[in-house]
């Protein structure tokens, strides 16, 4: 049986923008691609992440931190999509684990300042635009 090509998103903490990169792309290309996501320097997944997930009916559960290492050398990764601006400093290093290697920089929803409705919002409104950029690459490969 032929392996799916697996699509790994990476940010610096694995904790929100490639955590619903990876969810989005599982709920819009079904079994087509083997999603995963993971981090530069990974910390734990964030609540809001989940929360903004679960509003759309994206089960989160499963959702865990994990490091870059637990993929480059050890697994074939077919696309690397970074979506933070800090992962993409140490990018280069990827040659040749990635076959091929997307920049979709999207602003950081962890850094919002203010109430909680507008840190809220502004992961709401990080998981539309990814999903919505997902849709897209979709439509192209």
């Amino acid at each position: 049986m032929k392996e799916k090509p697996r699509v790994l998103f990476l940010c610096t903490h694995n904790a929100a923008r490639s955590q619903l990169a990876e969810a989005l792309l599982r709920r819009h290309a079904g079994a087509r691609f083997e999603a995963a996501s993971a981090g530069i320097e990974p910390t734990e997944v964030h609540p809001l992440t989940r929360q903004v997930l679960d509003e759309i009916g994206v089960d989160a559960s499963a959702l865990r931190a994990k490091a870059v290492g637990e993929f480059l050398g050890k697994v074939a990764v077919h696309h690397a999509i970074i979506v933070c601006e800090r992962a993409e400093d140490v990018c280069p290093r990827l040659y040749p684990f990635a076959i091929h290697t997307l920049h979709w920089p999207f602003a950081d929803p962890q850094r919002t300042q203010g109430a909680a409705e507008a840190q809220l919002q502004a992961f709401r409104d990080t998981r539309d635009a990814i999903a919505a950029q997902v849709k897209a690459w979709l439509q192209e490969v």
